[in-house]
């Protein structure tokens, strides 16, 4: 399945329907009066929550979502049928934006409630509205009123409790594979994962969900590599993992920390006051004196930068070397959050 997380769209209510202009016509009653009837309420733009959707796909080729429009008044004060509302399902996690002005619209996070976008325009009114002492016979109606039309951006940010951050090849994806069901591409080539993955981690009696994001180079928050496209989806996530790649011949970790948290920062300044956990990953190609070494290295580093620093520790994704380890520290917190 294709991974879509953005889409542009015109969302437009349904008009209400015209008042209808007509007479009571019945034998023997040769001056019935007005009953032209209201017209019927245009249909509304509402978006649902959907659990079984992780995507915007079905937006793809998607550019209008459009009510159908209320029906008009009838004789014998009718009044026109209501149109139906246009439901829209859409991924747990969507924001829905006005992309006039970037303000957020809901953000749609609960299943069961009804995101009302674009309401509809309510019926027009028929002719026996009009009637009045002096005007027995009026034969004026309102046409109905127009439905709100809006352009709408909708972003989809993954939900979850730990972002797994990291360059490009640092062994993301295979510790979210060694630590969880979730089976990510994995392969020795830069952006292997092109969209988020979740993972949901169980240790002891915690779980807990990590969201795979895909690697972050230098100028990620000004776009490149596929910076922008997802550094969104960190900001949903309550706590980090930074990963880090100690194989890495041009960048060191000390370097590769600096930058991702540099990142993070300049993308939104709140993302470097989560929790943090520092993990050197492809800890079983280190001998013990470089892994104390390195470690140390980052610790003077987090201590200098003042971050919330929730542990930092050797590990291996690939053979799964401390990562129990890990996943303890992290369910420990998690354990804590929900107590207090």
């Amino acid at each position: 399945m294709n991974f879509i997380d953005e889409a542009l769209l015109e969302a437009r209510a349904g008009c209400g329907g015209a008042g209808c202009t007509s007479f009571r016509r019945e034998k023997f009653i040769p001056r019935g009066g007005p009953d032209g009837g209201d017209g019927g309420k245009g249909g509304d733009v509402i978006f649902r929550v959907d659990p079984n959707l992780n995507t915007l796909v079905n937006f793809r080729n998607l550019k209008y979502l459009i009510a159908k429009n209320g029906k008009s008044g009838a004789g014998n004060k009718r009044t026109g049928q209501d149109a139906n509302d246009l439901i829209v399902m859409v991924p747990k996690g969507t924001v829905i934006f006005d992309s006039i002005s970037n303000n957020v619209i809901y953000d749609c996070c609960d299943e069961g409630t009804d995101y009302l976008v674009a309401k509809g325009g309510d019926g027009g009114a028929g002719n026996f509205r009009f009637k009045t002492s002096t005007n027995q016979a009026p034969r004026r109606h309102t046409a109905g009123w127009p439905g709100d039309e809006f352009s709408i951006r909708l972003e989809l940010r993954s939900l979850a409790d730990v972002g797994l951050v990291g360059f490009p090849n640092a062994g993301k994806s295979t510790f979210l594979n060694s630590v969880s069901a979730a089976r990510p591409k994995i392969g020795d080539y830069p952006f292997t994962t092109l969209r988020p993955n979740l993972g949901t981690v169980q240790i002891y009696e915690t779980s807990f969900i990590i969201a795979d994001i895909p690697g972050l180079i230098e100028g990620a928050s000004d776009g490149a590599g596929l910076g922008l496209n997802f550094l969104k989806h960190i900001a949903r996530t309550g706590h980090l993992l930074i990963l880090l790649d100690p194989q890495n011949t041009e960048i060191s970790v000390e370097e590769q920390l600096f930058i991702l948290l540099n990142e993070l920062k300049t993308y939104d300044p709140s993302l470097i006051d989560k929790s943090i956990w520092l993990a050197l990953n492809k800890k079983d190609t280190l001998d013990e004196d470089t892994q104390k070494e390195l470690v140390n290295i980052l610790n003077n580093k987090v201590t200098s930068l003042k971050l919330k620093n929730e542990g930092i520790i050797a590990i291996s994704g690939f053979t799964g070397e401390k990562t129990n380890t890990l996943l303890g520290m992290i369910a420990n917190k998690m354990t804590g959050e929900t107590t207090s």
